[in-house]
């Protein structure tokens, strides 16, 4: 379990930062092309022989300190009715645009039955996976979910979403929802998750008041139950866009760690932060198409303002988001491989 204790130590004596990014298994990756040109999205989530291998491809092919679940965090969504396919991105039968369409929501199955092929994953995982990597479940935060439900993405300035604050869809969505997130999150804890992000990549369309006053309840809402019921799992959140200020107000006792985008200081997070959470990220994806000379530059430059931080031991390394499309494979190797070897304090 590196990620979080037992960190490996180099030759002379110093700790490695361990690292692994979002999206490590994905389309950027041959091994994943390979599964599927036989196969379709929906189908490698849900066969948990299938997602287990293709978690495992960046593993053993780039050696990273963790294995994230391959899985999509839109599947509550299909739960809850609202018909989710992918063509090949993601595509609900219908919206949250009033809220009468609230109340078509209904369960299309018993909850822990849903969500097994995830809890079958996992435990397909641990097994296969060396005690020494972490391996991580993952869902999507409530917000990050809601606005999916209301606009089918989560881009844009989300305005709908943003006046069903005021109009009940928000609360509504949320009543039937977090049952269903602990659900999900409890069944990749039992089948041998170390922690589960939760990541919440529409989060910084939101103003800071509007975080604080909707969003957070919510997220402390289905941190704290769940740690109930899984009292030695991690949690980690990540969210993307938000600033200093949005992260010290969350204030959560039952998130250990939190994922941050490129645009914040890291070294600030860590000083700021560090005491409370452990932080990951949050080395800039699109660094990773450039020629490998300028990456090793850019992971140079990114690592000298940090290597003599005391809080090293508080950081895991990553990216701010996930692995682009069409990444060159042999970069994130090189810098796999990069960090393990320079960033050790």
């Amino acid at each position: 379990m590196g990620l979080f204790n037992d960190r490996l130590k180099t030759n002379d004596g110093k700790t490695q930062v361990p690292v692994w990014f979002m999206r490590q298994a994905g389309r950027y990756h041959s091994h994943y092309q390979n599964i599927k040109k036989d196969s379709d999205f929906m189908t490698m989530c849900k066969n948990p022989v299938m997602a287990c291998e293709i978690t495992m491809g960046p593993i053993r092919d780039f050696n990273f300190d963790a294995a994230i679940l391959f899985s999509d965090l839109l599947f509550p969504l299909e739960q809850l009715g609202l018909g989710l396919t992918y063509a090949p991105g993601p595509i609900l039968e219908f919206r949250l645009e009033t809220p009468a369409d609230v109340k078509k929501c209904k369960l299309i199955q018993e909850s822990r039955a849903y969500y097994n092929f995830q809890k079958e994953a996992t435990k397909l995982l641990r097994a296969e996976l060396p005690q020494t990597k972490s391996l991580l479940g993952f869902v999507g935060a409530p917000w990050t979910l809601y606005t999916y439900a209301v606009e089918g993405s989560h881009s844009g300035n989300l305005t709908s979403s943003k006046k069903g604050f005021y109009d009940g869809r928000w609360q509504g969505f949320c009543e039937i929802l977090l049952p269903e997130l602990l659900t999900e999150m409890s069944v990749q804890a039992e089948g041998g998750a170390d922690a589960v992000c939760l990541f919440d990549t529409a989060v910084g369309e939101l103003t800071f008041n509007d975080f604080k006053e909707f969003v957070l309840p919510m997220l402390r809402k289905v941190t704290s139950e769940f740690k109930k019921l899984h009292p030695t799992k991690k949690v980690v959140y990540y969210s993307k866009l938000t600033h200093m200020n949005y992260l010290q107000e969350i204030q959560d006792k039952n998130i250990d760690v939190l994922g941050i985008d490129w645009r914040m200081d890291l070294s600030a997070a860590l000083k700021t932060l560090g005491n409370d959470y452990m932080i990951q990220g949050n080395f800039d994806p699109s660094y990773l198409h450039y020629d490998w000379p300028i990456v090793e530059a850019k992971l140079e430059q990114f690592w000298a303002p940090l290597k003599d931080l005391k809080n090293l031991d508080r950081w895991i390394c990553g990216l701010g988001h996930g692995v682009l499309q069409q990444t060159p494979e042999s970069n994130v190797r090189k810098t796999v491989e990069y960090i393990h070897k320079n960033f050790n304090y």
